[in-house]
Order: structure tokens, then sequence, then C-alpha cells
């Protein structure tokens, strides 16, 4: 073994880089092609196979079995689970040779499960995981957990999701609404008015909904696996209703992050700018 300022290589790998970084391990039964970079205080562990063109961030830690097509690049700090496969290719053909590879992009800090495949032409946002045996075949958001086949988005990390304590089907007018973390994000309850005709809500501008409302515009017939928004605004304020079936708000002002459910037609949400 040596010290952390060389890298270790095990006699039995077959590492033909020459770019491997300080304090790495590289251990029996991986093969590195000469077009690889490999950074400082990474860890690849045994059956691991890393094409050229590929580059390895710092402090990654890549589990048995991996394989790292061409054109993968990741960021520092980064899990990558047993048995998981980048490809290069969604098109192969034997004896067929692309003239450019497809990159795909894992940011700092996510995490790869166990025996997922990871599709080209992808970005693993920052902080994202992905679960074990999921095939993702398209990009995954920063801080987005992913599973399945194809991968769909389940939740978000380090964001806990808020709840209603009484059941969305038996609750009364003007239950008040949980509060949330995330700063200026506010939940409303709008009157309700039930009797034997059906139930009615209301929200009155600036009074329920608390800014003056320029356009409305809805969002409908979008597949389970969607995921809408992923941006903010400087200056739109936002009142979200869910008025049929449920959908997840996620709120971020980058310092809480926070989920919140909304299926009912007289709870909505107010997002500021």
């Amino acid at each position: 073994m040596t010290d952390s300022n060389t890298p270790y290589i095990h006699a039995l790998a077959d590492v033909q880089s020459d770019h491997i970084g300080n304090g790495t391990k590289i251990w029996q039964f991986v093969v590195i092609l000469p077009g690889a970079r490999i950074g400082r205080d990474v860890n690849v562990c045994s059956h691991c196979f890393i094409e050229n063109d590929v580059v390895v961030g710092d402090r990654v830690t890549i589990k048995n079995g991996v394989q790292l097509g061409m054109a993968f690049a990741s960021a520092t700090m980064m899990f990558i689970g047993p048995n998981a496969t980048f490809t290069n290719d969604k098109f192969p053909r034997s004896k067929q040779h692309l003239d450019r590879a497809a990159i795909t992009e894992i940011e700092v800090g996510a995490s790869i499960g166990a025996g997922a495949t990871i599709l080209p032409s992808i970005r693993i946002g920052r902080h994202a995981m992905v679960g074990a045996g999921a095939v993702v075949t398209r990009s995954v958001p920063p801080n987005a957990i992913v599973i399945g086949n194809p991968a769909r988005i389940v939740g978000y990390s380090d964001s806990g999701r808020v709840q209603d304590k009484q059941n969305a089907r038996n609750h009364g007018p003007s239950e008040t609404a949980p509060a949330s973390r995330v700063n200026g994000v506010s939940l409303v309850s709008l009157p309700k008015v039930t009797d034997i005709r059906g139930s009615l809500t209301v929200g009155e501008f600036e009074r329920s909904v608390p800014f003056p409302a320029k356009r409305y515009f809805i969002v409908f017939d979008v597949p389970s696996i969607e995921t809408r928004g992923e941006h903010a605004h400087k200056a739109c304020h936002q009142f979200l209703i869910c008025v049929r079936g449920s959908v997840t708000v996620m709120a971020d002002d980058g310092v809480h992050r926070e989920q919140h459910l909304l299926d009912r037609p007289d709870r909505g949400i107010h997002l500021p700018r």
C-alpha cells in the first residue's frame, strides 16, 4: 500500500491511463482505458470497466462491477453503486461505431443505486438519488429521488413532506393549513360551502389570494411521471390549486426545501417571487 500522495493500483488491475489522481485506490480486475481521467481520492472497486474519454471527479466511490461508457463525466463527492451501467449509444449495432459519443454528466453529491442503468445524453443533477435497478431515460433534476423503469420522480432529498393532520375527505370549512418552513411560502385554506347540491369553494383576489391576479393557466393531461416547473420567478407570484387528482409541490428557497401535497380544491399554496 502506498501513501496518500500517490495512487494505489492493485497488481491484478489493468490500468492503461496515466491520469490517476493522488490518493486514488484501484482494486483487482479493474480495466481503465488510456483516455480515462480519474481524480483524487477515488475508490474504484473490483471488476469495473472504464472506457476512454471518461472523466471521474475527486472523492468519488465506484463500487464493484460498474461499467462507465466513454463520454461520461462526474463531479466530486458522488457514489455509484455496484453493477450500475452507463451507456453511450441509444441504438448500438455491431461494428458500427459512433463518430462522437453522447455525454452523460453526473453532478456533485449525486448517488446512483445498485444495478441502475443510465442512458446517454443525460444529466443527473446535484444531490439527486437514483434508486436501485432504475432505468434512467431522461435527465434528473437536482435533489430528485427517482425509481423504476422508466425512472420517475417520487420525492426530493432533504425535503420533508408537509401533510394535513385531517383526512382530505373529512375536513371542515376554513381548516387551518399546515405551515411551511420555506421563506415566503404559505398554504391557504379557502372557504368551502357544502349542501345537498354538492360543494363550492371560492377564492377572493387580494383576500384569499394575496396578490392581484394578472393571468391564469391550467395544466392537464400530464402523465404521472412528468415533472413541471423546475424554475424560479424573479417578480411573479403564483397561487396553485389542484382541482382534480393530486400534485406534489416542491418549494425551495435555497435554505429550506419542502414538499406540499395539493389534493383538494379548497387548499391552495402561495409561491412568492
